[in-house]
């Protein structure tokens, strides 16, 4: 039994059903990013798709089968041959990849997430990637219309909310089309995970980044709220650009405040999650109860590798 699986997928969306419905990214030009460079943009065929979901299907019960009669634990048994998704009550969460797939036309990835819920019928949450400008392309009846047909939530990629900083980084959007994209997500009754990139802005943007990102954010209040720290991957144009001296990244006690500084502006109601293995400190919670012990924590951490928290022009 043969499926098509994604090479990349959210950290949160580690133990979800993977479907990929696109290959690559359709804009494929942010500096900062690796991912899927060298690599053609492409659809797949929708019933590729659908048979792809009854193979998965057929792999889950296949070893809820083996596991029910040998008397062994379905998450064991699932673990041990790959099929990660699987939980005791059944499928829970699905990702739909690549990098964009609200990019497929409407009637067909709504007839995906409807196969994807009726084969699935356990799942409690349906998910994909994608591109503040893509959302503002989708009509508020056609982002509704794909929550109605069992799409949970959309993963954004807000990097950050400076101008010159998406600007420099080539995301192809403006704070402001970001905080409209946000606004439209929520408004069609979808969850919304917006992500951050702590450093994106360098030593020279750092003030600027961490101030224009909790603006945006705040103006958003997404319901996520997902950080992680730049890193300097080869193949990404920004590391071309830091081995020639073209960016000075930050070192560890300005990521800490530079964080700080986002998390001090920050006046949301979002769960916060920098919980990546590129962040150098764990921090979770709901903002914003938790905001006074995320400081703590990071001024905690400040202290510890010789650093303050600094403001400059």
């Amino acid at each position: 039994m043969r499926y098509e699986l994604p090479p990349y997928r959210p950290p949160n969306e580690a133990r979800s059903l993977l479907l990929r419905a696109t290959r690559g990214c359709p804009w494929n030009r942010c500096t900062f990013c690796s991912m899927y460079k060298g690599s053609r943009f492409q659809f797949r065929p929708v019933d590729d798709l659908l048979a792809d979901i009854q193979t998965l299907r057929r792999v889950t019960d296949v070893v809820t089968q083996f596991a029910t009669e040998q008397g062994h634990s379905i998450e064991e048994v699932a673990l041990a041959n790959g099929v990660l998704w699987l939980t005791r009550e059944g499928v829970k969460t699905a990702f739909i990849a690549d990098s964009n797939s609200l990019i497929m036309p409407v009637d067909d990835l709504a007839r995906v997430v409807s196969a994807l819920r009726e084969a699935f019928p356990t799942l409690e949450r349906v998910t994909c990637y994608a591109r503040a400008h893509t959302v503002l392309h989708r009509k508020p009846e056609e982002l509704r219309r794909l929550r109605e047909a069992g799409l949970s939530r959309l993963h954004l990629g807000l990097e950050s909310g400076d101008a010159e900083v998406l600007q420099r980084v080539q995301k192809g959007v403006t704070p402001q089309q970001a905080i409209e994209a946000g606004l439209r997500v929520k408004e069609a009754g979808l969850s919304l995970s917006e992500y951050v990139i702590i450093g994106l802005g360098g030593r020279e943007r750092s003030l600027q980044h961490a101030q224009g990102t909790a603006r945006v954010l705040n103006a958003i209040d997404p319901d996520f709220i997902r950080v992680r720290t730049l890193m300097l991957e080869p193949g990404a144009p920004l590391c071309d650009g830091w081995q020639r001296g073209e960016f000075d990244p930050l070192g560890a006690g300005g990521l800490l405040a530079e964080e700080r500084e986002l998390v001090a502006g920050l006046e949301v109601t979002s769960q916060f999650v920098s919980d990546h293995f590129s962040n150098r400190l764990d921090l979770e919670g709901r903002l914003p109860q938790a905001k006074p012990g995320f400081l703590a924590r990071l001024d905690e951490a400040l202290a510890g590798v010789g650093a303050r928290p600094a403001r400059t022009g």
